[in-house]
């Protein structure tokens, strides 16, 4: 019989498919859903500090509209505070107490001080682990590389001492070395790392001349870079690891396991084709394992990882050249007559 069982952040999951963070969680009837279509972790959706500030700058701004009026009216409204993350909190707690399958708090903050603060109240929630969103998205010429690192690792440490439950990072790819950023983390106690965030970007309408920032979901080819660095951590990292983006198939999931990935995180193919289909995904994984003789996951885990490998070449540039040199892909991409070639 097919076992599909392994272990994320230290948690034993029932399968490797974690929904990712998204706004496809905050419908209880779609997490029961999940639970039942074979979902063995569900990511929340994240915090935002930067949203919480915008909530706030506006309600003050509303309640403070009329104020000073005249002399009789220095206030027209009662004096109110923001209630910050609490509604957040509040339906975190809820979800945990509803469900059975482990529930993973996902955070976004700027400022040091409040990704301490806002973890411990997360972790008070009852959540069985914590995600760190890490990006900076750096506008100033003048802050290096290693600064915005020292700091998200200085972030990182202090969460870590502050919660008793398993932390993970979920990391963009726009470090210059990616993979020192990640070895400082694990060094610090990073239970696992997610790879690799996939981040909104603006678009320009040309008709309307403004701004847009257009949803995109992913698809498959977008997977290989999270497949690289899964082939290349595994073996090398305490923390376990996490493949994201690009993962639309049973297939996809078990490439990332063979690369070295112990989960995978799936978002947009359920926007694309619904909630039932991670349960296809799993009978996918299940039939191409009873073809090829596998009965657990730990038989292929990483067999194509870096570490596993005699080609010293398998995850370096030079695989590049070697795809030019080989003639049969220079015949099947070989212009036609006429056709220029660049």
């Amino acid at each position: 019989m097919i076992d599909l069982k392994t272990s994320y952040l230290g948690i034993p999951v029932k399968n490797p498919l974690v929904i990712g963070a998204s706004n496809l969680v905050t419908d209880m009837s779609n997490l029961i859903k999940l639970e039942e279509a074979g979902a063995a972790a569900i990511v929340y959706k994240s915090l935002f500090e930067e949203q919480i500030q915008l909530e706030s700058y506006a309600m003050e701004e509303e309640t403070g509209l009329y104020e000073d009026w005249d002399a009789e009216h220095a206030s027209i409204f009662p004096k109110l505070g923001h209630a910050g993350p609490n509604e957040h909190l509040l339906k975190l707690k809820r979800i945990k107490e509803s469900l059975n399958i482990p529930i993973i708090g996902s955070l976004n903050c700027v400022y040091e001080e409040t990704w301490e603060e806002y973890a411990v109240k997360m972790a008070d929630t009852g959540i069985d682990a914590l995600e760190l969103n890490f990006y900076a998205n750096v506008i100033d010429p003048k802050k290096t590389g290693a600064s915005i690192t020292g700091d998200q690792v200085n972030v990182l440490k202090r969460v870590k001492e502050a919660v008793k439950i398993p932390v993970s990072v979920k990391l963009s790819p726009y470090y210059t070395n990616t993979l020192s950023v990640i070895a400082q983390m694990d060094e610090v106690g990073a239970d696992g790392f997610v790879l690799f965030n996939r981040l909104f970007q603006p678009d320009i309408d040309l008709e309307k001349e403004e701004h847009h920032f257009p949803y995109n979901f992913s698809s498959s080819k977008d997977h290989r870079l999270a497949l690289r660095y899964a082939g290349l951590l595994f073996g090398n990292v305490r923390g376990t690891l996490c493949s994201n983006t690009g993962i639309m198939t049973g297939e996809d999931a078990l490439k990332m396991i063979m690369a070295g990935a112990d989960t995978v995180q799936v978002v947009s193919a359920i926007y694309n084709k619904g909630i039932s289909h991670i349960t296809h995904m799993l009978e996918e994984m299940t039939q191409w394992m009873e073809s090829k003789g596998y009965k657990q996951l730990s038989d292929f885990k990483g067999k194509l990882a870096k570490s596993n490998l005699t080609d010293p070449f398998a995850y370096k540039r030079a695989q590049y050249v070697d795809i030019l040199m080989k003639s049969e892909l220079f015949m099947q991409y070989h212009p036609k007559d006429g056709d220029d070639f660049l």
